[in-house]
């Protein structure tokens, strides 16, 4: 994809009606004996871990990219996040795999109220040193930390993935996490974002209950982003119970067609279609029990 193909895109795409989410979620009707997930939109995922609220890589407005005054350079939505930032509940945890702007939007994190704990990877906490978040810690890769939270403890692990994080072009020291949360026995992983990676570190801790693993922007970009089929053999590396494709139909970052990804995730799983956590954005996926 040249350079002046991905730019002319853009500028064509400014009349384009971003539509809304299919789907609402519902989180103050969530149990907090249980693990609830909804996703918001790209690697927005809102998550009820037995009542501790975490919330990844949150990207709300119709727009990534550079921040120029008013206005934002970069690739606009296709589909609205599920939840504006005023419909959601007060997070206890915030997780942020890595510093690009699809994943760690500053318009976004404004929203954020600042009592939460935030957790990144290496090299990245600066970005949000500005926001003074109640916490801020950095995890490296094989790295894991216990957190005490309102409603209770969790551990988080981070796990090193095929991908990059440099913001721009020359903060090439900035890191980028997978993360493993476990509480009450249960493990949740979160890849914000990888190439075809080796999923057994990930479920080195035990089999992983639910996944949430990217399926899209791998045309050309394969070295950085994963197949479909690649992100369910990472999850059964891991011994994943249930898979939650995250990463698509939000953003066109690529060039295969939008409902390609999903697409070829569904064939991927269709001997194992109970395996698959939710597929369109908005929706709610309960974990069940053991």
């Amino acid at each position: 994809m040249s350079r002046f193909r991905f730019l002319r895109h853009i500028a064509g795409d400014y009349r384009r009606k971003v539509l809304p989410a299919p789907h609402q979620p519902h989180p103050q009707e969530w149990s907090p004996e249980q693990v609830t997930v909804a996703w918001l939109g790209h690697a927005t995922v809102l998550i009820n871990f037995y009542g501790v609220i975490i919330l990844t890589d949150p990207v709300f407005f119709s727009r990534i990219g550079m921040r120029i005054g008013p206005l934002t350079l970069g690739p606009k939505r296709y589909i609205a996040c599920a939840m504006a930032p005023a419909e959601l509940p007060k997070i206890d945890v915030l997780l942020l795999s890595h510093a690009h702007m699809d994943h760690l939007d500053l318009r976004s994190l404004r929203q954020i109220t600042r009592d939460c704990t935030v957790i990144m990877a290496a090299n990245t906490s600066d970005l949000v040193a500005r926001f003074r978040f109640r916490e801020v810690h950095e995890l490296a890769w094989n790295q894991e930390r216990h957190f005490e939270t309102s409603a209770g403890s969790l551990t988080i692990a981070a796990f090193q993935l095929r991908h990059w994080g440099a913001r721009m072009q020359w903060d090439v020291q900035r890191k980028y996490n997978a993360y493993v949360i476990e509480r009450n026995g249960r493990r949740l992983c979160f890849c914000g974002d990888t190439a075809r990676t080796d999923g057994r570190p990930i479920g080195s801790r035990g089999p992983v209950d639910l996944i949430m693993a990217p399926i899209s922007a791998y045309n050309p970009w394969i070295t950085n982003h994963c197949t479909p089929e690649e992100a369910i053999e990472m999850a059964d590396e891991a011994g994943a119970r249930f898979i939650m494709p995250i990463h698509h139909e939000t953003f066109k970052l690529s060039w295969e067609p939008m409902d390609e990804p999903i697409r070829r995730f569904q064939a991927a799983l269709a001997n194992q279609r109970e395996r698959t956590a939710l597929t369109e954005i908005g929706q709610t996926f309960v974990l069940p029990e053991k």
